[in-house]
Formats: C-alpha cells, sequence, structure tokens
C-alpha cells in the first residue's frame, strides 16, 4: 500500500531533465551509489523535480546488480527541510511512495548521512533509510503539527520505532526539534561525527557492506522487510486518515497562511 497523493497542491508540469539533473547529484564509487541532493538555496526542500531525481535514482540503486548499497546526503548544510510548501513534492511514484522514497520496498541498503537540518520529510526520509550518520551540527523535528498539518511519509509509524514512542510523541506533538547528541544517545543516529564528516563515514561504511556476500546483504534486508510489512501498511492507512483529517480543517489553512506570511498562526480547533 501507498500513500495517497496529497490534495494540499495542485499537480505541478513534468519536471524538465535539466530541473532533475540539477536535484541529485550521483557518483557509483565501485560497488556504492552515493547520492546528494543539491537543492542550497532552498534548504533541500523536496519538489517534483527532487522526488523525481530521488525516484530515479533509487530504482537504479535497486536494479542495477552492481550496486550493492547507498549513501544519501545533503551536502554540508542541511541534509533536506522536507516538503517544498510553496509548490508541493509531486505525486507519489509507482515504486517509491512520497518523495520517491519512504515506501519504496529496497533490496539494497541504504545509509542517511545527515549534516545541518533533517526536518519534517527530510526527517522522514532519514528514518526510511537503514541506518543513519549524522554530524554534531544535525538536527531533526516533525514541525507539522504548527503549520496545521499531520506527518505524511511515515513518521507516525517509524518515529515509535526507531525513537522511545514518549519521544517520538513529543516530536510529533510540539514540533520541537530533537539535539543530535539526544538522538544519537537513544539510537537513532548510529554514528555521531565531526562536523562535515558525515558522507565521508557513511561512504566507509557503504564500503563494508558491499563488500560482504550480495546474496547474504540482500536476504537478510527482506527479511526484515517482510517482518514490518503489515505494520507498514496498516501505519500507511492510518497516516491516510490522519492527512484527509487535517487536510479538510481549518487550521491547516491557517497554519499553512501563517506560515508564508512569517507570523504566529492563530489556530480554532476547526
Amino acid at each position: 500500500m501507498l500513500p495517497s497523493v496529497s490534495t494540499l497542491w495542485p499537480e505541478p508540469p513534468p519536471p524538465t531533465a535539466d530541473e532533475v539533473a540539477a536535484r541529485l547529484r550521483t557518483e557509483r564509487r565501485g560497488h556504492v551509489l552515493a547520492m546528494r541532493m543539491e537543492r542550497t538555496d532552498k534548504r533541500n526542500a523536496i519538489d517534483v523535480a527532487m522526488t523525481t531525481a530521488l525516484d530515479t535514482a533509487l530504482t537504479t540503486l535497486d536494479d542495477d546488480p552492481e550496486l550493492r548499497c547507498g549513501v544519501l546526503t545533503g551536502g554540508p548544510e542541511a541534509f533536506s527541510a522536507g516538503t517544498d510548501i510553496s509548490v508541493g513534492p509531486g505525486a507519489p511514484t509507482p515504486r517509491g511512495g512520497n518523495y520517491g522514497v519512504v515506501a519504496r520496498r529496497r533490496t539494497t541498503p541504504l545509509i542517511a548521512a545527515v549534516e545541518g537540518i533533517a526536518f519534517g520529510g527530510g526527517f522522514e526520509i532519514a528514518l526510511a533509510c537503514d541506518f543513519v550518520i549524522a554530524s554534531t551540527t544535525a538536527r531533526f523535528a516533525l514541525p507539522e503539527v504548527g503549520l496545521g498539518l499531520a506527518a505524511n511519509c511515515g513518521a507516525l509509524f517509524r518515529g515509535p520505532r526507531a525513537l522511545p514512542p514518549s519521544v517520538a510523541r513529543q516530536m510529533l506533538l510540539t514540533g520541537d526539534p530533537l539535539p543530535v547528541e539526544r538522538a544519537h544517545e537513544l539510537g537513532f543516529v548510529t554514528e555521531l561525527v565531526e562536523p562535515g564528516r558525515a558522507e565521508a563515514r557513511a561512504l566507509e561504511l557503504a564500503d563494508r557492506v558491499a563488500a560482504r556476500s550480495p546474496v547474504a546483504v540482500q536476504a537478510t534486508l527482506q527479511a526484515l522487510d517482510a517482518a514490518l510489512r503489515d505494520a507498514d501498511n496498516r501505519g500507511w492507512a492510518d497516516t491516510d486518515d490522519a492527512v484527509a483529517r487535517v487536510v479538510a480543517s481549518e487550521d491547516r489553512v491557517e497554519g499553512v497562511a501563517a506560515f508564508f506570511a512569517k507570523r504566529a498562526p492563530e489556530f480554532t480547533g476547526r
């Protein structure tokens, strides 16, 4: 089951090939595919071109038998600020779901390398990866409730799985950031490194994964995925229910309007 198409934004025109190419830089390093989001002026906020680029790269990662591990990063300043609220991320893709990432049934391991913010959908992309390497500059947050929205890319069920449920609830219900040191202490961040070192360390670990038996790694990943499949399907259905409720609310309209006006929202609970 894939999350339903959001009704918050009109359907955007298809991105051009140049727009897609500009959003994500990919590099093959032996059996490892390194992917870097490159929309620094928008803190790697995800629009339809970014969704298309991510979906294409991750499909290559899964379908090319020469690739055994992937690393996804946003560069030294920001991992991702999540959805570009001004235009939306485009429709979920058939294989990847939202952003081309979060509902994908991957057969190849994927490591997130986080510097700077991973907010909203950026955090949810990290939650969808197999493990997370972060520098001391990283910050994680789920600020959707402050916009009158609900997290719709997996955090409602993956958050309480990756973190103690009480911590996930606090993030989801307050929108307050989780310091990276705390995220490491709680086990969500696998390794904490110095600023500027997250991608390099993630690539080192990707090389270690790639040196192992591809058959054994793939079988292990698929078994782990199968163990969570039923829970994930229920999680996506419950997420769709939550999103449908907020989409129909006046609070959602007020929250988004306040965001663009750079003012505090005045929620009414309707």
